[in-house]
């Protein structure tokens, strides 16, 4: 799944928004991107755009995790 984010800075607030794409719908959510890019450029003020992704299938936990006492990886140097 994909979220696309921006903001909306009026002069005196701003608004945040976003809107979801499914897991197949990169090309139309960079495509969004592009739309929202151009009202940028044509001076709306449309600003912080990006993107974010999540595997809905995803197998293990996001971040950092605490390994157990059986955990003994070493990064080998020759």
């Amino acid at each position: 799944m994909y979220m696309v984010y921006w903001t909306v800075v009026g002069d005196a607030t701003s608004e945040p928004h976003a809107r979801p794409f499914d897991t197949s719908e990169m090309v139309p959510a960079m495509q969004f991107m592009e739309e929202l890019r151009q009202r940028q450029r044509a001076g709306e003020g449309v600003r912080f755009i990006t993107m974010c992704s999540e595997h809905p299938d995803v197998v293990g936990h996001p971040g950092v995790d605490v390994t157990g006492p059986g955990y003994d990886w070493k990064k080998r140097r020759r």
